[in-house]
């Protein structure tokens, strides 16, 4: 049994693959994970069949198939234990942990409001790709729940910034001054609301840019992304930026790919023909075409 890929996550500032092999034990078989490189090269082949990533950290019971458009990477029953355990989808009220409230940007007039456990850092900012953010405060998770859903009521700014959106700016980002300038007036606003629970601790505007941790200095825009993974469809080209889920390749003919890697979950991936990394840089999945919407004459 080969290596079945287990998505993308960010370790410190650093796009990580994840890996698994065998469906021993309940951590689910041995484990690696491979750290992605600007300016390299990288290339796969998907083999077989896309299979359930299952859920918590356990192999899935049934080994179910799953549709390789979707994202989740899960059967059904895998996708609503997880979600069961899920503080976003709040279903924990009692979470003791401290819990921190954020203004995320994603470009300009982009700006959402979010919560993550404050062990975890930075890592759901760049987790979604959030190319520059601020703490508003801290405190229990429901209080940080009520703040999110002040700043939504009050100000309109939402919780959620569709990927296709996020994608499409970021070949032509403002500079670093007006990046933060947006933050910084948005915030401005949010402290300065009625409302706020008494527990919840109010921050310091302090931006955190991830501009440099994406590699987003100089990207070419995309020209394609990635529908989804197919049994011996290859994807091979130079990795030159990565934000969130999202790796932009540079492919042999001169155009920008996106890829979701959240697509890659549950395959078995190898090397291409072309030997290892990227090979000769030949894609031959189904690629979206970002120009006119339809998908390249070239691939299946």
């Amino acid at each position: 049994m080969g290596w079945k890929c287990q998505g993308l996550r960010w370790s410190g500032a650093a796009p990580v693959l994840g890996w698994r092999r065998g469906e021993g034990g309940s951590g689910g078989g041995v484990r690696r994970e491979s750290v992605l490189e600007y300016g390299r090269d990288l290339g796969f082949r998907a083999v077989g069949a896309r299979v359930c990533v299952g859920a918590r950290g356990n192999v899935c019971p049934l080994g179910a198939l799953v549709a390789g458009r979707g994202t989740g990477g899960q059967c059904p029953e895998c996708a609503r234990l997880d979600r069961a355990h899920s503080v976003a989808a709040d279903t924990i009220a009692d979470d003791p942990r401290t819990y921190r409230v954020y203004l995320a940007w994603f470009g300009p007039g982009m700006v959402k409001v979010g919560i993550t456990a404050e062990e975890r850092g930075s890592a759901r900012l760049l987790e979604q790709g959030a190319v520059a953010f601020s703490w508003l405060g801290r405190g229990p998770l429901m209080a940080a729940r009520r703040t999110e859903d002040l700043l939504r009521r009050a100000l309109g700014v939402p919780d959620r910034i569709p990927y296709a959106r996020k994608r499409a700016v970021r070949a032509a980002l403002p500079d670093l001054a007006e990046r933060v300038a947006e933050i910084e007036r948005l915030y401005g606003r949010a402290v300065a609301l009625e409302g706020w629970p008494p527990s919840l601790e109010r921050l310091e505007f302090a931006a955190v840019d991830h501009a440099g941790a994406f590699g987003l200095a100089g990207l070419a825009p995309a020209t394609g992304v990635v529908v989804e993974l197919v049994d011996a469809g290859c994807v091979a080209g130079r990795l030159v930026a990565a934000a969130g889920p999202d790796l932009h390749l540079a492919t042999a003919d001169g155009g920008m790919i996106v890829l979701d890697t959240r697509l890659m979950s549950g395959w078995e991936l190898t090397a291409p023909a072309g030997g290892d990394g990227g090979g000769e840089g030949v894609v031959t999945v189904p690629v979206r075409d970002v120009d006119n919407g339809g998908v390249q004459d070239e691939l299946f």
